[in-house]
């Protein structure tokens, strides 16, 4: 009875895996179809063409919003994985007044919603002089509170005679910081710059904001203002969608052991 159970759950999940990878698999099939072809059933293009690629990057521009999309994305990462690391050792490892009335403050900031900063925030940028720059797309964001607690949850595992016999041997803050603190928190810096990093690649709104630029535009707002150009394009839109996932992709694939580990233990630690 107890075998046909565990067959019944494994059935049940194997239904439910392909009900949720139906749309991926439909969306990169139609991406190698000829147009023609793009409400064909099959899920096997016959013939197979990469043309669609290379349209939407030759002839739409896509090429250029993927740059813009992997220079925001990647430096607003590493910017907020070093920034939050920063505060997180202060906040895990320090000792300084109020500094739990202070870490109380930013957790309950994070119950404000996040469109409540767009107007104070875009007011900043523009007075700043800084529309249609990298920064506007990038420096509002690096003060992530997520990530703060994030780490410092981490941190505050991590025993504290460690730091105690760095400093009798004379090392730095800094030193310790970087050559013992971060290189024992791995999984958790590698948690944090990949979540910032789907984080910063998907944001539409805040791009679409402050760019109306198109040399600027990242994936998301060239592949949502292209889907409104050319609604008949099918094959072309889900080629572009296809670029939208490819870095996510990737980069869960190589990170993907320390972001289980960091989620598990980072998540837990007090």
């Amino acid at each position: 009875m107890k075998r046909w159970g565990r067959v019944g759950v494994y059935a049940g999940l194997a239904i439910a895996a392909a009900v949720v990878m139906f749309p991926f698999v439909w969306m990169v099939s139609t991406a190698f179809k000829l147009p023609q072809d793009a409400f064909d059933l099959s899920l096997i293009p016959r013939p197979a063409t990469l043309d669609n690629f290379a349209r939407v990057i030759f002839n739409f521009g896509f090429g250029r919003y993927f740059l813009n999309s992997l220079i925001v994305a990647g430096s607003a990462a590493a910017l907020t994985t070093f920034f939050a690391s920063l505060a997180a050792y202060a906040f895990a490892k320090k000792r300084f007044p109020m500094r739990d009335t202070l870490f109380g403050v930013f957790l309950a900031s994070m119950m404000v919603p996040g469109l409540m900063y767009v107007v104070p925030q875009f007011a900043i940028v523009s007075q700043l002089g800084w529309m249609n720059t990298y920064r506007a797309m990038v420096v509002p964001h690096l003060a992530n509170v997520f990530g703060l607690f994030l780490m410092r949850q981490y941190l505050a595992g991590i025993p504290d005679d460690l730091i105690d016999a760095a400093h009798i041997d004379g090392a730095s803050e800094s030193r310790i910081l970087f050559t013992l603190i971060l290189p024992l928190s791995s999984p958790i810096v590698a948690t944090l710059f990949l979540l910032t990093f789907q984080f910063h690649w998907n944001n539409f709104l805040w791009q679409l904001i402050v760019t109306n630029d198109a040399s600027l535009y990242t994936v998301p707002v060239g592949l949502a203002l292209f889907k409104s150009a050319h609604e008949e394009l099918y094959t072309l839109k889900m080629a572009g969608s296809c670029f939208s996932i490819i870095p996510i992709a990737v980069l869960f694939l190589f990170t993907q052991r320390f972001f289980i580990e960091g989620m598990t233990k980072g998540a837990l630690k007090d």
